[in-house]
């Protein structure tokens, strides 16, 4: 390679999606059955669109203040004082989706060496934005329940840690936390003064129990959510996150200098999303779960996911790059489990589609298992 074309070091922290690999598996096939993207299958609600278009041909096409709209932010911190007894005293930052948060919270927090530790099975982008920014990953097991254990998550706390991720409900495992185990979590977060950095991306989607953020038990806490899957609006790039005003200050220096703003159109297009009832959309996707449930719990052994619209089942065998490998070959197509864990043993399947087609894809897996 000439020396001008040399790539910097930190990219060799990084690998190739394994969810491309699968789709590129999959490129002769004329028509597959996706169960393998995170994406909502229902559009973003009219109300939303008619003011993503008013705000355009209005002219609210430029540059936003970096932190976001006003009126987003006034939206948000609306929402946040029904919830959280701190809201009044947060900023809040409108980002580009929570993925841009994320990277902006490694950047501008983790040094080279600090440990971020999270709960494994993870969100594929955890440790490949903790390597960017030159930490440690230090993932803590929770097979075979995907119930967060307290005593190994304080175990693996160290001088070296620099945030606590937790990812409630959970991609790829669709765990969602309870209140005792965010109270347990926030209690040993506290007594070693850990920041908790919590991906909430999935709030709307809970079935079995109410939603809970560890936000409500502890303050020292950086939240994150956004648009993308409560209403589609996964193209158009907002999310949000709140937390100590020192940390957000930073957060916001940095995004002045990378993403500048999220969409302007995308913002106003929010404020009137945030006002919607999503109610049958989600009433949906529980209906998804339950067929998923149904299908794979007897053949495969599968823990029952309460949120997001994940299930991590388990493989037969326990190779699932096999099993996936299988399942492409029936025209289905699934993420082998080592995308998101250190373990082979699982496969993540997304129920974000038809319910034909979820059908189809459940009857090609069990008949394969």
């Amino acid at each position: 390679m000439r020396q001008s074309h040399k790539i910097a070091d930190r990219m060799s922290r990084l690998d190739a999606s394994g969810i491309r690999k699968v789709f590129d598996l999959a490129a002769k096939l004329d028509d597959p059955i996706s169960l393998a993207i995170g994406q909502p299958d229902f559009d973003i609600p009219d109300p939303a669109k008619e003011e993503a278009i008013r705000a355009i041909r209005a002219g609210i096409n430029k540059y936003t203040q970096t932190q976001g709209t006003a009126e987003l932010r006034d939206a948000i911190a609306a929402e946040c004082k029904q919830e959280f007894p701190w809201a009044d005293e947060r900023p809040y930052l409108v980002t580009s989706g929570v993925s841009g948060a994320l990277v902006l919270a490694m950047l501008a927090l983790v040094d080279p060496g600090d440990e971020v530790v999270f709960t494994d099975p993870y969100f594929v982008m955890y440790p490949h934005l903790t390597n960017l920014a030159g930490g440690k990953c230090v993932a803590v097991g929770t097979y075979p329940d995907f119930r967060p254990d307290i005593q190994k998550i304080s175990d693996a706390l160290t001088d070296k840690t620099r945030m606590l991720l937790l990812n409630s409900p959970c991609n790829p495992t669709g765990t969602v936390y309870t209140e005792q185990e965010l109270k347990d979590i926030a209690e040993l977060a506290s007594k070693r003064d850990i920041l908790v950095v919590s991906d909430e991306i999935y709030n709307a989607f809970c079935y079995d129990r109410p939603f809970a953020s560890i936000g409500s038990y502890y303050d020292n806490t950086l939240i994150m959510r956004g648009f993308s899957k409560t209403y589609a609006m996964t193209g158009w790039r907002v999310g949000w996150c709140t937390g100590p005003k020192a940390i957000i200050e930073k957060m916001t220096m940095l995004q002045q200098y990378s993403f500048v703003c999220a969409p302007s159109m995308a913002q106003a297009a929010a404020v009137v999303a945030m006002g919607l009832d999503m109610s049958s959309e989600i009433a949906a996707y529980k209906r998804k779960r339950d067929m998923v449930v149904d299908a794979l719990s007897a053949p495969l052994g599968l823990v029952r996911p309460e949120g997001a619209f994940y299930a991590f089942v388990p493989a037969p065998d326990g190779n699932a790059t096999a099993f996936a490998e299988k399942a492409v070959a029936g025209n289905v197509l699934i993420i082998p489990g080592e995308v998101f864990s250190e373990s082979n043993t699982h496969f993540r399947l997304s129920y974000a589609t038809t319910d034909e087609k979820l059908a189809q894809g459940l009857e090609i897996l069990a008949s394969l298992a």
